[in-house]
């Protein structure tokens, strides 16, 4: 029911076939009561709304209240309201203008399968376009593209296919005239997709589809010897990590990337863990491997490690595993940075009774190999309280004492 007020009057308009009225009046006040007029009016329906061109509608009901929407052709942007209801009122309409159905210059799509269309398709595509769709699906999908129509003026007018989300990703499709290729794969999981043209002769554009598929993982890395893999992701643009275990120092790129290409693979080869022969050291604790361990060192070997750790600390040695066989192939600790520096032992086989321990924040290990027979060694260090050098004297004994007792002792 519709109220209007016009003039003191008050119309009703029922959009029934039936009217119920009741008057009640109670025991007080009479008054002159009411007088109503009623007709019969016709209830027409809103006007059959027009259907966009490249556009369906759904809903047949054209009377009052009832509601009516619109979808547009795959490629086609809805412009306007997608619903449209029929009004009550003396006259039929509806409460919005039917929408339309647009080709678009560029867009996102980020659907697992659609159309793309030039602007204006199937009509002529307008001078001085410049226009961009980026296509965006999952990590781990590429684009497959195929081709439905193409038709544009050669050689100024042109579609390129971008196998990245930038303007600047390496372009994989370039395309004019009326030749083109009726199918594409792209290996990124962002599609740009880019079309130009100038100010001269127009043609009917493009029309092609797009589809999802998964693309393959790159290889895995496992096993990885003496070390592991930081990160699970295989897909395209996933990054894993590579640590190598205590003692060992890795060999290449410590992150890799899977790359773009219709070949999975990695932006750089698997690195290793090695054993360095060699190096300076900072940890407060670690350990030390021989060269090429748990094989067997190798023959001429030569190599040094100077450990440092805080200063007013001291390093103690532990040899966990000493298979070096002596005399030709042996291990010497100095109690400092420098050969020169006080010998805490020359080491070959077996495990020495008393670990040595520095009397300097600094330890230099040197081992060399002279021999055709391999071996093995495991040195495992800390840091530890400093030990007093066995001939150091305390600071509070006068210079005299200290003659005497040097002289004592020697």
């Amino acid at each position: 029911m519709v109220r209007i007020q016009q003039q003191g009057i008050l119309l009703l308009f029922v959009t029934s076939n039936q009217l119920y009225l009741h008057f009640f009046s109670d025991i007080s006040v009479s008054a002159a009561g009411f007088r109503l007029e009623y007709k019969t009016v016709s209830l027409t329906n809103c006007p059959e709304p027009l259907v966009p061109m490249n556009g369906i509608k759904v809903g047949e009901r054209l009377q009052m209240n009832n509601v009516v929407s619109f979808q547009c052709e795959p490629g086609y942007t809805l412009q306007g309201n997608s619903h449209i209801t029929c009004m009550p009122g003396t006259v039929r309409r509806w409460n919005y203008p039917p929408p339309l159905c647009i080709a678009q210059c560029g867009g996102i799509r980020e659907e697992m399968e659609g159309m793309i269309l030039s602007p204006g398709f199937p009509g002529n595509y307008p001078s001085n376009s410049d226009c961009t769709w980026r296509i965006y699906l999952p990590v781990g999908y590429g684009a497959h593209l195929q081709f439905l129509n193409f038709s544009t003026e050669a050689n100024h007018d042109f579609l390129e296919i971008r196998n990245g989300p930038l303007d600047t990703s390496a372009v994989i499709g370039r395309f004019s005239g009326q030749d083109i290729s009726s199918s594409l794969l792209t290996t990124s999981h962002e599609t740009t997709v880019y079309f130009h043209s100038d100010h001269s002769q127009n043609k009917p554009g493009f029309r092609f589809e797009y589809q999802a598929y998964e693309l393959q993982e790159c290889p895995d890395p496992e096993p990885f010897r003496y070390g592991v893999v930081v990160g699970a992701g295989f897909n395209v643009g996933q990054s894993i990590s590579f640590e190598c275990l205590p003692g060992y120092q890795l060999m290449g790129h410590s992150i890799l990337t899977c790359k773009h290409g219709t070949t999975r693979n990695w932006d750089h080869p698997f690195p290793r863990c090695e054993v360095p022969c060699g190096g300076n050291i900072t940890s407060d604790n670690g350990t030390i491997f021989s060269p090429g361990y748990p094989e067997e060192y190798p023959s001429s070997a030569d190599c040094s490690w100077l450990i440092t750790v805080a200063p007013g600390l001291g390093i103690k040695i532990n040899f966990t595993l000493l298979q070096v066989h002596g005399p030709h192939d042996f291990i010497t600790v100095w109690d400092g940075p420098q050969e020169t520096a006080r010998k805490l032992g020359v080491f070959t086989d077996g495990e020495p009774n008393d670990p040595p321990s520095s009397t300097s924040n600094q330890v230099l290990i040197r081992f060399r190999s002279n021999t055709e027979n391999g071996g093995l060694f495991r040195i495992s260090y800390q840091e530890t309280q400093r030990q007093q050098h066995p001939h150091s004297v305390s600071s509070i004994e006068s210079p005299v004492w200290i003659y005497n007792r040097t002289f004592f002792h020697c």
